[in-house]
């Protein structure tokens, strides 16, 4: 975070802190159920007062769907009556390098009360966080954001005339990369690097593993700073899982890793090299994976990217730094340490909450330990070449494709549902399924315009 805002002051501090560095209004964000970001601008003048009493939203916010129809699938927020409070996370603040003027905070939510709101998702995340503390338990997160980039009617990119991972890529958009860079040191975001992908104008951004709830913060800035870099250098930029049709989709692969006593528990002595509790943790991920990946990918768009041979994690397994996994375990080494050690979850998009898709991860892992689950052997080979007879000697079956089959699996998962929440979920799954009527009847190509522009 800049260093030039001391968020440890009061609200009117931070108030006069801003309107004195020329911030004239504040973006509060958030996520709602279909990753898309939703926010209010409230004045500098104003910033004190909604630091402490927040700004009112509507209460059907959790019931949009990524169309922005209203769906009234969820009784308990069926009618247009109802508001709840979007306050600034204080130690989020950061006034943003790409759009002067303005600053940004990640949003919590409360109702009129004052009491915690049933639907905020970064407070389901918090619930996860807590529950590892309890056991002794830290969790570190990061991602990995892909995203392509286009010319400003939606056309090719400068970059596409470099080759996959290629310097040139970079070079033709060299102007929008060392912004990107600079905007994100400035607003407080901390990377690992940045490379052209494979799609065509595609590109990688990882951001460095923090804990939970600040990785899916950064994630949350970084989106806008992204879109704000690209739009200042003459380009628009989507995060949809789906681009285009038969071209690689954009992931946003999600890396966690379990520690005890600053102990990486993914790197040990127990089986596949890592601590017992490690690998009980994988395995409660890969057990509950079809639940989980209904909500770290959980669109249209998602069901379309998750496809053999395209490293989205198209089959159910695990293995050790296998792109074609699900679930890719990285392993630490001699030489970059045990802190290194990490387990990739691959069927993860912009189209969820990363709040509630790190929620879900952390709350499976959780329960694998607590089950003392042991984790089968890693699969090292491309499951989509095997025969049916091969995945199914191995346990190996396809992750859904279909809403009402991804649908069905969270339905069914108590554990999971239960890191949601009953309402958190009932609203979930209403918006789902807004989602999965409207795209009946509708071709791939209808349903990836549709898409293109939500993130």
């Amino acid at each position: 975070m800049p260093e030039f805002i001391d968020t440890n002051q009061s609200p009117i501090s931070i108030a006069h802190a801003l309107a004195g560095r020329g911030i004239v209004g504040v973006t509060i964000a958030w996520f709602d159920n279909n990753g898309i970001v939703r926010s209010r601008i409230v004045t500098t003048e104003e910033f004190a007062s909604v630091a402490r009493k927040g700004v009112g939203v509507a209460a059907i916010f959790p019931v949009f769907d990524t169309h922005d129809t209203i769906t009234a699938g969820f009784e308990e927020l069926s009618r247009p009556s109802g508001d709840f409070r979007v306050l600034p996370v204080l130690e989020t603040l950061a006034p943003l390098a790409g759009q002067p003027g303005l600053a940004w905070a990640a949003a919590r939510q409360l109702d009129r009360n004052g009491d915690p709101w049933p639907w905020d998702a970064r407070a389901v995340l918090t619930r996860q966080v807590e529950a590892a503390a309890e056991l002794g338990l830290t969790i570190r997160a990061g991602y990995e954001m892909e995203f392509s980039v286009f010319a400003p009617d939606g056309g090719p990119s400068p970059a596409e005339s470099g080759a996959a991972y290629s310097g040139r890529a970079l070079v033709e958009v060299d102007d929008f990369v060392r912004a990107l860079l600079k905007d994100l040191r400035v607003n407080g975001v901390a990377i690992g690097q940045l490379h052209a992908e494979f799609g065509k104008s595609q590109f990688e951004l990882s951001l460095a593993a923090v804990d939970p709830v600040s990785a899916a913060d950064n994630q949350l800035l970084a989106r806008q700073t992204i879109y704000a870099a690209a739009r200042t250098h003459g380009l628009r930029v989507s995060f949809s899982p789906v681009t285009r049709e038969n071209n690689p989709g954009n992931g946003w692969h999600l890396h966690t890793s379990v520690w005890r006593d600053d102990v990486n528990l993914l790197s040990g002595d127990g089986p596949h090299e890592m601590a017992t509790e490690g690998a009980a943790y994988v395995a409660g991920i890969l057990r509950d994976l079809p639940a989980v990946i209904a909500v770290t990918a959980p669109s249209e768009a998602s069901l379309l990217r998750r496809r053999p041979g395209f490293w989205a994690g198209a089959y159910g397994f695990w293995g050790v730094e296998n792109r074609e996994a699900a679930l890719r375990y990285v392993q630490g080494g001699a030489l970059l340490g045990a802190g290194n050690a990490n387990v990739e979850l691959k069927p993860s998009d912009a189209s969820s909450n990363p709040y509630l898709a790190l929620a879900v991860v952390i709350g499976a892992g959780l329960a694998g330990i607590a089950d003392e689950l042991a984790v089968p052997d890693p699969i090292g080979d491309d499951v989509g070449g095997w025969s049916e007879a091969q995945r199914s000697e191995r346990g190996v079956v396809a992750l859904a494709t279909d809403a009402s089959a991804q649908a069905a699996a969270l339905a069914d998962n108590d554990r999971v549902r239960a890191v949601l929440g009953p309402q958190m979920y009932g609203a979930f799954a209403a918006v789902r399924a807004s989602d999965a009527a409207w795209a009946e009847g509708k071709t791939t190509a209808e349903i990836v315009d549709a898409h293109l522009w939500r993130y």
